[in-house]
């Protein structure tokens, strides 16, 4: 059985290059598991690879998606599970690369909600809650009663959420306690960069420089002139929201910056906390992105 190659870890880390290059080097084709990058119009925000970037490698997973929509996890799955498919079919090897984690075990894990009924009741109420409060509020009644099924999960994978909940007021038991661990669909090798805190933060901010000066406030205004609300869930990615505050409230921009930066320190926290539990995770010291596709291939192929 084919193994996947997955190139995972926190923003700014050269994930997108060191997967061209692996993909380059396997004849692989490329599937991005990123939550904006699905997004049409969402280019500089997002840091999403140019077509000279993406070095002619096929990248599945990308543009599949109107600002407008409401693009959950569940969406991407039934999307790239048929990608993945086809790119085995063809026996070219998968690559898997992207910065959001739940996506990734979307495709990396089968599902497993246990056999208790639905409860449509519950899944309005918390529904609504996720609407009026925010999905970090439903995350956190779902930290406080199972916290071993919210560390397994992330506050944004709203059906997981509402589904570990649902079990746990149907049942008085946890998630976790009745349902064994997600199964791996197919073997799979995991690589990060792993950058020491200090030059982490800042490539980060050296980032969104690049970002600001490539002309993100505008591509901001273009999304909203054509009408994508501001409150919709591509705007609620961290560049777009606060330079939609940046907007409304005339703030500086050099403070517009400096909140980005600091709103992206910490997804990268959060984003390293989550990667390193990732099953066959390994490790790579910052290196040049050839040297690293080398020291990923010889892993991957077992050599």
């Amino acid at each position: 059985m084919k193994k996947l190659l997955v190139i995972c870890g926190a923003t700014a880390t050269g994930k997108s290059a060191l997967a061209v290059e692996c993909a380059r080097r396997l004849g692989g084709e490329i599937i991005s598991c990123d939550a904006l990058l699905v997004y049409r119009g969402l280019d500089i925000g997002t840091a999403k690879p140019t077509e000279e970037e993406r070095g002619g490698i096929p990248h599945a997973m990308i543009d599949v998606a109107s600002p407008f929509e409401k693009f959950s996890v569940s969406d991407f799955e039934r999307l790239a599970l048929p990608t993945l498919e086809d790119i085995l079919s063809r026996d070219k090897t998968p690559v898997l690369v992207g910065g959001t984690g739940f996506y990734l075990n979307a495709i990396l894990y089968k599902s497993s909600f246990g056999n208790t009924p639905a409860d449509p009741a519950v899944r309005e109420k918390y529904a609504k809650i996720a609407e009026e409060e925010g999905a970090e509020a439903v995350f956190a009644r779902l930290r406080a009663v199972d916290p071993e099924s919210a560390e397994r999960l992330h506050p944004n994978d709203r059906k997981r959420v509402i589904r570990a909940l649902e079990i746990f007021e149907a049942t008085g038991r946890k998630k976790s306690e009745q349902t064994p661990a997600p199964a791996a669909r197919y073997p799979f090798e995991a690589f990060a960069f792993d950058y020491p805190r200090e030059e982490l933060y800042r490539r980060i901010d050296a980032r969104v420089d690049g970002m600001l000066k490539a002309g993100l406030v505008d591509e901001v205004k273009g999304l909203l002139a054509a009408g994508v609300p501001e409150n919709a869930r591509c705007m609620q990615g961290i560049g777009y929201k606060e330079v939609v505050e940046f907007l409304k409230k005339g703030i500086l921009e050099s403070t517009m910056s400096d909140i980005i930066k600091k709103n992206t320190r910490n997804y990268a926290k959060r984003q390293l906390t989550f990667f390193k539990r990732t099953e066959h995770l390994h490790l790579l010291p910052p290196m040049p992105v050839t040297r690293a596709a080398e020291e990923v291939i010889s892993v991957y192929e077992g050599r």
